[in-house]
């Protein structure tokens, strides 16, 4: 009796710590979408595009320093905790320090002062001289990232959650105040990347701050950097190509839009900004809640891994991964049928809405990939993750070069999916070797006919309301009614229940 109370204590913290981390971090992407927005309406697409490109071959470098670190710190620290090695807590998070000041600091000198000589990195050589204005974030922002790895592997979730938060706060603050009158993309795409380096030196103070203030100290990192470098590589390598695949699509897109398509410069960055700065931020809405429910599990999944507690980490693994599909079969109806007025009411961009439309079904993979991701690299099946990482990135490559010519942007769009789509099914017939006994498949199929259904409903509905109402209007009725009507047929068809609801408002 005593044992099951605790499990049901211990799901009931699980269930209350997804919901504070998406709580909080669905403020703070509103407050990232709410920039955006108003970033779009002061310096346009193609001011958006420049912004987008300098960030998007900035994550490489940022990827390539720490990416993999911080998940491996946690991961860790949850073995040193299985163990009752307080020491070896410590020695993970300075071992991580340690690792990514090497890393990022002659990379920040070498990018700062040959920024002329890499200018091959940029499709549009306005970027240069935006871009080295960031480099001295890729220290700082790297350093916190090993801190944020720090409160995962410690189940300081309030912690990080309150500061990601605030990070981006001062980002959104900083930024509005900076480019408020800008007219030129050049100046605005600028004044809004010193907004984004003022978050990253608040992030890294204040963290750092609350880290020692708890108790965290460096130690000797000589026991943790062998197994560290040894996980993270993989992991980091994984990451550092999904960073690099964009990069190669901010270079090659714009210039097969222009060579294949006849577009100029300025109108293939716009497009590039359309499809990458607007819609693309629309279909990855879900990040925040996987990667709540990610940040939550991961640890209690790799604890148990080490305990070789076998049925809590089935049990673990089949509940995520029906949560990312529960996510995905909520929002991919709202993004199908109300795609365009969500665009045209946000960026009055007629092209968004229809990218958004086509696109939205890649949702179901999307979701399944980044949870099964996480859920192998917590069960050190980090290579594995990289090479079939690697196999889908060869999918989204070869459709932009081969499609654009036909599609236009919309070769992207072809690619990523066919991307998701192969490695959502990879991972899962991983998880199905490593975990006998669990079962999603048949939760995953029905919630695909629950979408189509929910899908027809929706266009119903909508087709009645668009005549009418206004894109605001739309959104406003449409989207509560189709989430209750697909939240009510999952729970006729016993896939939901209010179970979690009722014990994140128990006391116990």
């Amino acid at each position: 009796m005593k044992t099951k109370k605790v499990k049901t204590a211990k799901k009931s913290n699980v269930y209350k710590s997804a919901a504070m981390v998406t709580g909080f971090s669905t403020v703070e992407k509103g407050l990232s979408f709410v920039y955006r927005i108003i970033m779009t309406r002061i310096i346009g697409a193609e001011g958006l595009g420049i912004y987008q490109i300098c960030l998007t071959v900035f994550a490489v470098f940022l990827t390539i320093s720490s990416s993999g670190i911080p998940v491996t710190v946690s991961r860790l620290m949850a073995k040193s905790r299985a163990v009752g090695d307080v020491h070896g807590k410590h020695s993970a998070v300075t071992a991580g320090v340690v690792c990514t000041l090497l890393l990022t600091i002659p990379i920040a000198l070498v990018l700062f002062f040959g920024r002329n000589v890499f200018g091959f990195l940029f499709s549009d050589k306005r970027c240069i001289s935006i871009f080295a204005i960031l480099l001295p974030g890729l220290v700082l922002t790297s350093v916190y990232a090993v801190i944020r790895g720090s409160f995962w592997g410690n189940k300081q979730f309030l912690a990080y959650s309150v500061i990601e938060l605030l990070e981006d706060a001062v980002m959104v603050i900083a930024g509005v105040a900076l480019i408020y009158g800008c007219k030129d993309p050049v100046t605005g795409a600028e004044t809004a990347i010193i907004a984004v380096l003022i978050s990253y030196v608040f992030s890294f103070v204040v963290s750092l701050a609350w880290y020692f203030k708890k108790g965290g100290r460096f130690v000797n990192p000589k026991r943790q950097l062998k197994p560290l470098i040894s996980s993270s590589a993989p992991i980091t390598a994984m990451r550092t190509s999904t960073s690099l695949l964009n990069s190669a699509v901010a270079v090659i897109l714009p210039a097969l839009l222009m060579k294949s398509c006849g577009y100029t410069n300025s109108e293939a960055i716009a497009l590039y900004g359309v499809a990458m700065g607007m819609a693309v931020p629309i279909l990855f809405i879900p990040n925040s809640l996987i990667g709540s429910i990610a940040v939550v599990v991961a640890p209690e999944l790799s604890e148990n891994y080490y305990k070789n507690k076998k049925n809590a980490v089935r049990y673990d693994v089949e509940k995520t991964v029906k949560a990312a599909v529960f996510i995905a079969t909520l929002l991919m109806p709202i993004l199908f049928v109300l795609g365009k007025a969500i665009s045209e009411f946000l960026y009055e961009n007629e092209l968004c809405g229809e990218i958004v439309t086509a696109s939205a079904f890649i949702m179901l993979p999307m979701c399944i990939t980044m949870i099964t991701n996480t859920v192998l690299n917590s069960m050190n099946c980090e290579k594995r993750t990289l090479i079939y990482f690697c196999i889908g990135a060869v999918l989204m490559l070869a459709s932009v070069a081969i499609l654009t010519k036909y599609l236009g942007v919309y070769s992207y769009i072809v690619g990523f999916g066919l991307a998701q789509i192969l490695t959502a099914a990879l991972n899962l017939k991983t998880l199905k070797k490593m975990c006998p006994g669990v079962n999603y498949l048949k939760y995953t199929l029905r919630s695909i006919l629950v979408t189509a259904v929910a899908c027809l409903f929706g266009r119903l509905l909508n087709g009645i309301l668009e005549r009418y109402v206004s894109d605001f209007f739309q959104i406003l009725i449409c989207a509560p009614l189709l989430l209750a009507f697909t939240g009510g047929v999952l729970y006729a068809l016993e896939m939901f229940n209010f179970r979690p609801f009722k014990k994140l408002l128990s006391k116990e």
